[in-house]
């Protein structure tokens, strides 16, 4: 078998593979769920509607997220539930922004779904965003990163837990600033083509402009591309002192393999990459420095729970995916229990209070009612020393939480100033 149908074989498997989970509904019960209790006479369960991508360049994360929900919600419910209700996750691949929001606005009319959340395709999580502004109902956009999604079209029904890009390109930028690698320098980028990778781009050349850096190249790439040869003859020509990643899913993988195949010796600075990703990479084509949200060797006592409550239920390390989809589910409940509702409006004003919530990292996060963001840790993280890993997945290094313990959660977010947002 040549490489070709190698890869198309390995394709078609995952692609299988997808569907028989979606196939499934994600059922939270069966053998391998938690035992039950005793639901409330007559209560109805409680239904969330839960979009995330399970096919295309981003369907490797959304097994994940799909994962790490489906955890969360057998752990609430062997609890006793919400308000001694059972909580339904109904779970379906997005698939792209329009199918999406169909999705969305069906399981709003039909499946009565009483939240929306999910998502990690930024594109897929503004339509869906627009469906819950429409319905008035409530939705957590986990996963999705455009900074626009929390400015010019942010509304009050959107929730966004995961870390937007200006904390993406901060959190990397303090260390590029720190090794001086920025000012005086050229460089070339590469940019998903699609609203999370232009709006990445754009806020990757703000820093750099205003850091003394200068951009000599910026190539979009589709999202569907997987051979990269083209943008790496165009780096090799103008031969740059830096070259910036801001490309998404399994294009970094992409990237990553190919650039070490054409042994450029350019260093390579990602501003987006998930570590399910990284893993792909594999050790010794990954290098550089890259910002991440959430970290399986986290030493907290509630990270090293879940991770190893995850590793046992599914048979592998955790990836952020996951985690922040679990606490997500958990910060929800919290919200319910606390409110002893399920209606949108009094959730969203539960949640504009400024109620802290365990998510597991050193300090407590919690949403800023005037953008709906979780303001929460980072960390930035590069490769191993050669020798140093343990196994295929123990080859990342990770840094410190930022900001620091001693500074302001809000330290390298958009401030409200700089923001358009108007709920």
């Amino acid at each position: 078998m040549d490489t070709t149908q190698k890869s198309e074989s390995a394709n078609q498997l995952a692609s299988t593979q997808r569907r028989q989970l979606l196939a499934t509904g994600l059922a939270l019960g069966g053998a391998a769920s938690l035992s039950m209790p005793l639901w409330a006479q007559g209560a109805a369960p409680i239904k969330v509607g839960h979009l995330t991508p399970m096919t295309g360049f981003l369907g490797a994360l959304g097994e994940y997220a799909a994962q790490g929900i489906k955890m969360a919600a057998d752990e609430i419910n062997a609890a006793g539930g919400v308000m001694g209700r059972k909580l339904e996750v109904i779970t379906e691949d997005s698939v792209n922004p329009q199918v999406a929001a169909t999705k969305a606005q069906r399981m709003i009319e039909r499946d009565n779904v009483s939240v929306l959340m999910g998502e990690i395709s930024s594109a897929s999580a503004l339509t869906i965003s627009q469906v819950a502004g429409r319905n008035k109902k409530l939705f957590f956009s986990i996963g999705a990163r455009s900074d626009v999604l929390r400015g010019k079209d942010c509304n009050r029904y959107t929730f966004h837990v995961d870390i937007p890009v200006t904390v993406m390109v901060n959190a990397v930028g303090q260390a590029l600033v720190r090794d001086n690698m920025v000012k005086g320098k050229k460089i070339f980028s590469l940019t998903a083509d699609y609203l999370f990778g232009h709006d990445l781009t754009k806020v990757a050349k703000k820093f750099f402009t205003d850091n003394g850096g200068t951009l000599i190249g910026d190539e979009l790439v589709p999202t569907d591309a997987t051979d990269l040869s083209p943008y790496l003859l165009k780096i090799r020509q103008a031969k740059p002192d830096l070259i910036a990643s801001n490309l998404a899913g399994n294009q970094v993988t992409n990237f990553v393999k190919q650039y070490a195949e054409f042994g450029l010796p350019y260093p390579v600075v990602g501003f987006n990459l998930n570590t399910a990703d990284a893993w792909a990479a594999g050790e010794g084509n990954l290098g550089g420095i890259w910002p991440t949200v959430w970290h399986h060797d986290l030493q907290t006592p509630g990270s090293k729970t879940f991770v190893a409550n995850f590793e046992k239920r599914f048979g592998r390390i955790p990836e952020n995916h996951a985690w922040i989809e679990y606490i997500t589910l958990k910060i929800m409940a919290q919200a319910m229990n606390a409110t002893k509702s399920t209606d949108s409006e009094k959730l969203i004003a539960y949640l504009e209070t400024g109620a802290e919530f365990d998510i597991l990292k050193a300090r407590k996060g919690y949403f800023r009612a005037w953008d709906h963001q979780l303001m929460q840790e980072a960390y930035p993280f590069t490769v191993k020393a050669k020798g140093q890993s343990k196994n295929k997945q123990d080859f990342l290094l990770f840094g410190e939480a930022v900001p620091a313990p001693n500074q302001s959660l809000e330290l390298l977010a958009t401030t409200k100033a700089e923001n358009t947002c108007k709920m």
